[in-house]
């Protein structure tokens, strides 16, 4: 895919969550594109993904090891990464899980969890980098949310739970600091076919059930994001906030 070109990206200090697999791998790879000096964070070891970054990209990622629901550590990491390329002018909340559950088998802890890694989390993040981006005159929010919700999906309700909330609080993180020039978008993909999802849920049923909900009948990739990710980071969006972009192949409709 040729990706377009936003030269108000490079040299971006850009701070990614779940940068190393999925979409987030794919989000990391667009942005070092654009020459941006990004900053991600996950929990698996990603050392490998950064050197191939570097190698195919000739501009390296900075990897910190972290689990988003520890915030005090979440927090070290986005302080980190502003120490090492400047105060974070783009925020990308990417990291979440999807684990499929059963209402009647949810507890407490995992609730707690679910909503920790899916909701929790992308407020911290996003308190974390506004005063920088507020000193700074401005900045960008990217919250990932999913089609899930708006689809009425059964068998994860925490998760199409959280992507709901995701939506409100871009919405009010959007009226609260657009005074900051502070921008606050939600990208809602549709089934993106990452490695996990075909390892764990992809079936040639389930897949050819949801290809014919679609406008577009092809499988979306996990580039198929980045674009979209962009141009909402990028001044190319600078008059667009507290919106959702729909990124699904055309199985929803908004508006």
């Amino acid at each position: 895919m040729n990706l377009p070109r936003f030269p108000d990206l490079e040299n971006a200090s850009v701070f990614i969550t779940g940068g190393g697999s999925g979409i987030g791998a794919a989000l990391t790879e667009g942005f070092l594109r654009q020459g941006a000096r990004v900053a991600f964070v996950q929990r698996s070891d990603a050392s490998g993904f950064v050197e191939e970054m570097a190698q195919a990209t000739g501009n390296r990622p900075l990897f910190i090891p972290c689990d988003i629901t520890d915030i005090a550590a979440l927090k070290g990491a986005i302080a980190r990464a502003a120490e090492a390329h400047g105060p974070i002018r783009i925020l990308v909340n990417n990291a979440a899980n999807d684990q499929r559950h059963a209402t009647d088998e949810v507890d407490e802890a995992y609730f707690d969890w679910a909503i920790a890694i899916n909701l929790k989390a992308y407020f911290f993040a996003a308190q974390a980098v506004i005063p920088g981006m507020k000193a700074a005159g401005g900045g960008s929010i990217v919250n990932f949310s999913s089609i899930s919700y708006m689809m009425g999906n059964a068998g994860y309700p925490i998760y199409t739970s959280a992507n709901s909330g995701i939506n409100g609080l871009t919405r009010s993180l959007a009226r609260e600091f657009g005074p900051d020039r502070i921008r606050v978008n939600a990208l809602a993909p549709g089934w993106v076919m990452t490695q996990k999802q075909k390892d764990k849920w992809v079936t040639p049923e389930g897949l050819a059930a949801h290809l014919e909900r679609q406008c577009l009948k092809d499988t979306i990739a996990p580039q198929d994001i980045v674009p979209g990710c962009l141009f909402l980071a990028s001044d190319a969006s600078r008059m667009m906030t507290g919106q959702a972009l729909v990124i699904d192949g055309g199985v929803v409709v908004t508006g």
